[in-house]
């Protein structure tokens, strides 16, 4: 990827007031041991990522164009070992 990542943001209370308004989708590629990733849509356009086994903890933020470089690079195998 030729952008950087977005920190892992530790939940501030504005933060965290920010997630728990959002909209969080599990991942269609979920297993069956419930070890999953949620993502949503946040205020300002940035998209949110996170562990559905702790939704009080950290969040990948990214912005509009990082996530579309990371899903690219999820889609072409990039991150595949």
């Amino acid at each position: 990827m030729s952008r950087r990542l977005s920190h892992v943001d530790m939940p501030t209370r504005n933060a965290q007031d920010e997630y728990s308004r959002a909209i969080w989708r599990t991942s269609s590629r979920c297993g069956a041991y419930g070890t999953c990733v949620e993502v949503a849509q946040l205020p300002g356009g940035d998209v949110g990522m996170r562990d559905n086994k702790d939704p009080s903890g950290p969040v990948l933020r990214f912005t509009t164009a990082q996530w579309r470089d990371f899903v690219a690079s999820v889609h072409s195998g990039e991150f595949d070992q």
